[in-house]
């Protein structure tokens, strides 16, 4: 009489053995998540200690207190880089979500050539920001293409760059075009996923493209709005390579922005601990604008 295995049950262990598995598991992966904790948290927690203390590459270390905050409140070129930074945000952030969203609208749709348009706008993205910052730098040089195009409307034709009022708006192109293609691909993939059903059914009740835009697509496309517009934030406050290659602070501080500032202190004047101080300020400056922009955009989320 032949025996019929009883087939084996397939599952989750259980029991010493898996206890034991998953126990030789963790200290496998503990030396890659104890380099992780070390590289990653490690610099940010050293930093907010440093900021405590007068250490300069020289000498110094002691514990100082409050000190460093409270010559950053009084320092007036603190102010400065904070309001430019603030600035160059305000014009960055929205330029560079609308561009997104346009650009997705554009090329979501399946046309000849999508896929190519896609690759070339989301190209910017992956070149280098100071190789593509000194080509803007001839772009916005005084009879450069720019100039030109500005003087066909009548406006001045000198360089935007040497202007204490129009060197943000040119930092702030720089910025939307190198980011723009991060957005668009984020949306797109959004979009892909809004069910045509519901696009179809309100063209058949008449509405027009705007309002199909406004009352299904964009409702779809708050939680990836929310999640750029922190993204972007983030990097406006961070705006440092562009500043250094086009206008380096200048003019007249007119693009000096707290990384610059912070630059300036840590590896100009060796301040390492006032340099720290401003760090923990942008962070927290960070920090306050995601949650201000969690209760407005994504509050339902």
């Amino acid at each position: 009489m032949a025996v019929v295995a009883e087939p084996t049950r397939r599952g989750r262990r259980s029991g010493p053995q898996a206890r034991r598995e998953a126990r030789i598991g963790l200290l496998f992966v503990l030396p890659c998540f104890l380099l992780f904790l070390a590289f990653r948290f490690g610099p940010g927690i050293a930093g907010v200690l440093m900021s405590f203390t007068d250490y300069t590459l020289t000498g110094g270390g002691s514990f100082i207190g409050l000190d460093n905050f409270t010559r950053l409140w009084d320092d007036p070129l603190f102010w400065q880089a904070l309001k430019v930074t603030v600035l160059y945000t305000v014009l960055a952030v929205p330029g560079t979500l609308i561009a997104s969203v346009s650009l997705a609208l554009i090329t979501r749709r399946a046309f000849r050539g999508a896929k190519f348009f896609r690759s070339v706008f989301f190209l910017p993205v992956v070149t280098s920001l100071v190789l593509a910052a000194t080509v803007f730098v001839w772009i916005f040089s005084t009879g450069g293409p720019w100039s030109t195009l500005m003087g066909w409307f009548g406006m001045s034709e000198g360089s935007w760059l040497s202007d204490d009022v129009l060197v943000l708006p040119a930092l702030a192109i720089v910025g939307i075009w190198s980011r723009f293609g991060y957005g668009m691909l984020i949306l797109l993939a959004r979009m892909q996923d809004i069910p045509r059903e519901l696009e179809e059914a309100a063209l058949t009740d008449g509405a027009g493209a705007w309002q199909r835009f406004r009352y299904i697509v964009l409702p779809q496309l708050k939680p990836a709005l929310f999640f750029l517009a922190v993204i972007e934030t983030t990097a406006s406050f961070q705006v440092f390579d562009a500043v250094y290659t086009m206008t380096g602070g200048g003019p007249a501080n007119a693009s000096y922005t707290l990384v610059f500032q912070l630059y300036d202190a840590g590896f100009k004047y060796f301040d390492l601990g006032y340099a720290s101080a401003i760090g923990v300020a942008l962070f927290a400056l960070t920090v306050a604008v995601a949650l201000i922009q969690r209760l407005v955009i994504g509050k339902d989320q």
